[in-house]
């Protein structure tokens, strides 16, 4: 930090104040600062001296520039006494006018920041050193030494005398007219502060109030939205009941077909009013722990089909050994998506490239995005952060959304204790960081059953499935289809049920909805074992409470996994 000493004045009594406060407004004056900032300094400069004197504390005041790390004028008063508090109306005073106020025991440095091109008029610098050690009294003690000296040496002028005497007079006057105004000023000044703040926090009022409003629509427009979302939802639950008329394979389909767009949509809606609990503060997360080769899976399969053309590329680099995840997977899921859909919306050619890592402290996990899109001007990066802004670009015309994306993303991240930020080069691509602490493993292994539902029309899935069992399962039933395993469901009672997505007869979706109708089985613990994610699978599962397991990744650990997040959320829904 390099300080140029600039002036430097004793205080001990209620003149030296006044003094200290003409110079102070004069400095600030040599420095560059305007008008405003000038009456500040002088103020607060005023106000604490005055507390000094009053407190019968001597002081030195030093002023100086400060060029790093940041332009900054100092005025630093220091003291002998001990027992100064910094307490009482002149140190508030001080404390709002100056940008920083820092108190030690034996003084008090007050700092101004000033334009960084800072440039001092070493002229009225010079002039105020020259008079550093003058004061008004002793302005008047000379001019009457200069008086009796011309007495004694010159007794015949004194007509000269007089005219001299009168205009000491005048300039009695004068100084007490001076104060009398610079008494009204600080009067005005302050005036103006209690305006000031009194104005602000009538705008901070308003603020709060429109923020409120807003939060207030989003909660009313998708509790409005949800309602005719899940009549629809019910409605093809109850299509696809065993014991509704029967319907071809072509009306199953169609109603399968509704029935996952609507999940999809009740899950978008869900976002939404998540959005307006996360603006007011009452989104809490729910951590357990996560699957990350899960959750890459079903990425890559939500992503896969926003891609533009072949000449984008999604690269999933390979997941390296990392510590537990223990975090709200839900929310994970949205922030990554989001962020991977916006690197689909501005890519045109190249690659979207996803990497999961270490770091970069101990206990943290960093999920990276890069893209060879059109990337961000810098004066934009700041921006794609707030609410309902979106980009100006060409390909922000074809491009669908709300401008929620982001600012959403980084609301979640910094629910879930981490922190998401961006960097970008025009015409070169973005790279989107999301970081999270590892959190703690509150239930590393799933709860033993007593019975297993197995439903899936491989009857070589099943046989991995039911070894993959072994160790969690006493019992496991098998059958070929969804509508057997909705009666089994009923008879036996199972303790878990995992049921293959395009299960003969009946989706595994549809079995999951009516499983969710019934009071006796709507807790029972589901994973839905697919293939990739056609139609927001995913979405619609974990919408009705469900854990996804993907078909090509069946393991003893996978289906462990699977099993847990299972429990958990049902744990979660038998609690509400």
């Amino acid at each position: 930090m390099t300080e140029t000493e600039l002036l430097r004045l004793p205080i001990g009594d209620e003149r030296d104040v006044f003094l200290l406060r003409q110079r102070g407004r004069q400095v600030a004056a040599a420095v560059g600062l305007d008008g405003q900032n000038q009456i500040r300094v002088a103020t607060a400069l005023s106000d604490v001296g005055r507390e000094l004197v009053r407190q019968d504390v001597s002081a030195t005041a030093v002023f100086s520039l400060r060029r790093a790390p940041g332009p900054a004028l100092l005025v630093e008063l220091a003291w002998h006494t001990l027992g100064v508090t910094g307490g009482g109306p002149g140190w508030d005073t001080a404390r709002r006018l100056m940008d920083e106020l820092v108190l030690t025991p034996t003084g008090v440095t007050l700092v101004k920041n000033v334009h960084a091109s800072v440039s001092v008029d070493e002229g009225l610098l010079r002039e105020l050193r020259e008079t550093a050690g003058a004061t008004a009294l002793d302005e008047l003690r000379a001019q009457n030494q200069e008086l009796l000296e011309t007495l004694e040496n010159l007794e015949a002028k004194s007509a000269e005398l007089e005219r001299l005497n009168a205009e000491l007079e005048e300039t009695n006057r004068g100084v007490v007219a001076l104060y009398q105004e610079l008494s009204d000023e600080l009067e005005q000044t302050n005036q103006g502060v209690v305006a000031l703040y009194a104005e602000l926090d009538a705008k901070s009022a308003e603020l709060r109030e429109a923020a409120a409003a807003r939060i207030r629509f989003w909660s009313n427009i998708s509790h409005e939205l949800r309602a005719p979302i899940n009549s629809v939802v019910g409605l093809t639950r109850l299509l696809s009941t065993p014991g509704g008329d029967p319907m071809t394979d072509d009306q199953r389909h169609h109603v399968d077909l509704i029935n996952s767009s609507a999940a999809t949509l009740l899950a978008l809606v869900n976002e939404l009013l998540d959005t307006a609990k996360a603006e007011a503060g009452s989104l809490q997360p729910r951590r357990a722990p996560v699957a990350l080769d899960y959750v890459v899976t079903q990425l890559r399969s939500s992503v896969l089909p926003l891609l533009r053309s072949g000449d984008v590329r999604l690269v999933v680099d390979e997941l390296p050994e990392l510590p537990p995840l223990v975090t709200d997977e839900t929310m994970l899921v949205r922030i990554l998506r989001n962020v991977l859909s916006n690197a689909v919306k501005f890519t045109k050619h190249g690659e979207i490239r996803f990497t999961a890592e270490q770091g970069p402290g101990p206990d943290e996990v960093r999920f990276v995005v890069t893209d060879t899109g059109i990337g961000i001007p810098p004066d934009e990066q700041g921006k794609v952060f707030e609410e309902f802004y979106q980009v100006p670009n060409a390909l922000q015309v074809g491009a669908s959304g709300t401008g929620l994306g982001l600012s959403y993303a980084r609301k979640l991240a910094e629910i879930l204790g981490g922190a998401l930020t961006l960097s970008s080069t025009p015409a070169v691509g973005t790279e989107v960081v999301l970081t999270l602490p590892t959190g703690e493993d509150e239930l590393a292994q799933p709860a033993p059953v007593a019975c297993a539902l197995i439903a899936d029309g491989d009857e070589e899935v099943r046989a991995r499935l039911r070894e993959a069992l072994a160790g969690i399962a006493v019992d496991v039933v098998e059958t070929g289809d969804g509508r057997s395993a909705l009666n089994l469901a009923k008879t036996r009672q199972p303790d878990l049920v995992l049921v293959a997505a395009d299960a003969p007869l009946m989706s595994g979706s549809a079995v999951l909805s009516v499983l969710r109708l019934d009071p006796r089985l709507k807790t029972v613990p589901v994973v839905i074992v697919g293939g990739d994610d056609p139609a927001g699978l995913a979405r619609s599962v974990h919408g009705l409470g469900a854990a996804l397991l993907p078909e090509t990744a069946i393991s003893p650990e996978s289906v462990s996994r699977s099993v847990r997040d299972a429990q958990l959320t049902a744990r979660r829904t038998e609690a509400r």
